[in-house]
């Protein structure tokens, strides 16, 4: 692409011929002919690392701060928008050549982004998947650079809306972080339905308040054409009545306040079963998820697919259809008389959630096993040690990532919650330990929750990822190994 395309021809006068091969963010990716543009991140300063594009071979660095280099220099006020306007501009805008739909809110993305996936399968669609377990086109997983874990940087997810044009997505569902839409990630991106599921507290260290964090998550409704938003969750109402101006909105809950709701819901181990109401037709539906949660997850999904303009009758097919989501209420299979249960619970709604939901069909005691993660919002830990206090019948408090944090720090916290009710619980800071310590102890009907890291396969200590994947930890420690 020739620069004069990228950046105008009237800023680059001399220089409209440059050829232009790539955009790169870290000094280290560029090669001959790239744009690199300097983001100020959270440890690091990208334009310290100019000099380095420059040896590397870039063409012209984009930057907010004076550089002395001796390439074309293009000054911006924020980097981070410039580079989400570049990687369109770059890739051809891909995102316009399917349907968009992003989901937010804090807990609840992944499985919803998977039951969307499944419904419009069944309607027929090749679908995209944007998130925190893969990146994926049909039965092909991609593979980017990326280093985060929800919402991909604007660059990798340009890359990613690119490769899922030229696979002939009709249709991309991706979870859309706060981080995403507060740091310009899905800028350039325009969504044909927006959806929001829930909030609770997470990720304070980064948004400071809890207004400041819905205000980031309702920022979706910005740029969506229409939106489907859960109205049971207090958060959900506000955001409503704040963007019901902008965009077309579905509301979804469990009371015909909302234009699709449930009612007669029935949990077992098995999954959830629930009577949906829509545009005064009423259907019956079940899906393999247990909780009472996934019943929102599950209208969240289908009022997605329904704003699409997919019938009732596909959406209660794909959403029965519908298998479970890795790390999310996952059952390790164990030839054992109790159960184990991995999920991605690490905040305190996430977590009560699953211990309430374990309980509406555990035989036996509830043990959960979790910690918090180390340089992260702090001022949650003691929550989730007095939610898992007063609704388990026993914890196991342990590391989750901890990160450059010390663990028996994080630990001691997560206790302080725990004290101010009469649960049981003890303290095993390394998580192996802590998971074998569950396991020799449990009883018959037992059901153990391994809670907060889900389908990762790995833990953070120092700044160092070990592999971690507890359900090879579950089997080596049954096998004796």
């Amino acid at each position: 692409m020739k620069a004069d395309a990228l950046f105008g021809k009237a800023w680059l006068d001399k220089f409209e011929n440059t050829e232009i091969k790539g955009i790169a963010y870290d000094s280290r990716n560029v090669m001959e002919g790239y744009v690199f543009v300097c983001i100020k991140g959270f440890e690091t300063d990208g334009h310290k690392f100019a000099k380095m594009a420059e040896k590397n071979g870039a063409a012209v660095i984009v930057a907010e701060d004076k550089i002395d280099v001796n390439v074309p220099v293009w000054y911006v006020e924020n980097s981070r928008k410039a580079i989400a306007d570049l990687a369109c501009a770059f890739y051809g805008n891909p995102s316009e050549r399917f349907k968009l739909i992003g989901v937010t809110g804090t807990n609840g993305k992944t499985t919803t982004t998977y039951l969307i996936r499944s419904i419009l399968e069944e309607a027929g669609m090749c679908v995209g998947i944007i998130g925190t377990n893969q990146n994926i086109i049909g039965d092909k997983v991609l593979v980017t650079q990326s280093t985060t874990p929800t919402t991909p940087n604007a660059l990798e997810l340009q890359q990613l809306f690119a490769e899922m044009a030229e696979s002939s997505a009709d249709c991309v569902v991706m979870e859309v972080s706060s981080h995403a839409l507060e740091l310009e990630r899905v800028r350039g991106c325009h969504f044909d339905v927006g959806v929001f599921t829930n909030l609770t507290q997470d990720h304070l260290d980064f948004h400071k308040t809890m207004e400041n964090y819905r205000n980031a998550k309702s920022k979706l409704f910005d740029i969506s054409d229409k939106g489907v938003i859960n109205i049971d969750d207090e958060s959900g109402r506000l955001i409503a009545s704040q963007k019901g101006g902008k965009c077309g909105l579905l509301t979804v809950g469990l009371s015909d306040d909302a234009g699709l709701w449930a009612e007669n819901i029935k949990i077992t181990a098995r999954g959830s079963e629930f009577d949906a109401h829509y545009n005064g037709a009423a259907g019956h539906f079940t899906i393999a998820i247990p909780g009472k949660f996934s019943v929102y997850n599950a209208l969240c999904a289908a009022g997605a697919a329904l704003e699409l303009g997919v019938d009732i009758e596909t959406v209660k097919r794909g959403l029965e259809k519908a298998k479970g989501v890795l790390g999310r209420v996952e059952v390790v299979p164990t030839d054992t008389d109790y159960t184990v249960i991995i999920d991605y619970a690490h905040t305190p709604d996430g977590l009560e959630n699953i211990i309430k939901t374990v309980k509406e069909f555990a035989a036996g005691r509830v043990i959960t096993l979790f910690g918090c993660g180390g340089d992260r919002d702090n001022t949650k830990r003691a929550v989730m040690g007095e939610i898992a206090g007063k609704y388990s019948d026993f914890s196991i408090i342990t590391s989750d990532n901890p990160r450059t944090e010390n663990p028996e720090r994080i630990v001691s916290q997560i206790a302080e919650g725990m004290k101010r009710t009469d649960g049981k619980y003890i303290t095993i800071v390394d998580r192996r330990e802590a998971i074998a310590y569950a396991l020799d102890n449990a009883k018959k009907d037992d059901v153990i929750i391994l809670a907060g890291k889900g389908q990762e396969t790995y833990q953070i200590i120092g700044k160092e990822k070990f592999d971690f994947d507890e359900r090879v930890e579950v089997y080596k420690h049954l096998e004796g190994k």
